[in-house]
């Protein structure tokens, strides 16, 4: 349903209106504006067809929910329990593909910070919703 927009403010207006609700700015049928529709989101993936002949294969993306088809399949409930169990070694930095973090935590786990900066990511794991932690760490849950 295409909706028209006020000149003035750019609010959308009921069709027929003949002055803004908003600014209260006078519209004649003439300055309705209609409102832009999106366009659809394309994404080229390689692919091959004959040997040697690259052909481009366009897949429409539609609503982009940030997530990638080509992050890694991970668990987010054995992510928490690492993290809260053997957070302080950093192993759930491991599992989670963050090998820098990882060896980080190795190094200092003599401080018991990283035990307890893992007891807090251990819960923040397990209570956080599935989108976000998907997005943020860029996996994919299973």
């Amino acid at each position: 349903m295409a909706e028209n927009l006020c000149p003035q403010c750019g609010a959308p207006l009921a069709p027929g209106a003949t002055e803004c609700k908003y600014c209260g700015e006078a519209v004649a049928p003439a300055q309705v504006q209609p409102q832009p529709q999106p366009q659809p989101q394309y994404q080229q993936q390689g692919a091959y067809g004959q040997p040697g002949q690259p052909v481009q294969v366009f897949v429409q993306t539609g609503d982009n929910d940030g997530i990638d088809p080509s992050w890694p399949i991970k668990n987010k409930i054995t992510a928490g329990l690492l993290a809260i169990l053997l957070g302080s070694l950093g192993i759930h930095k491991f599992y989670l593909g963050k090998t820098g973090m990882g060896i980080l935590y190795l190094l200092l786990c003599w401080t018991y910070i990283p035990g307890i900066v893992g007891l807090v990511e251990g819960i923040m794991y397990l209570c956080s919703d599935d989108h976000n932690f998907q997005v943020k760490n860029h996996v994919r849950l299973q």
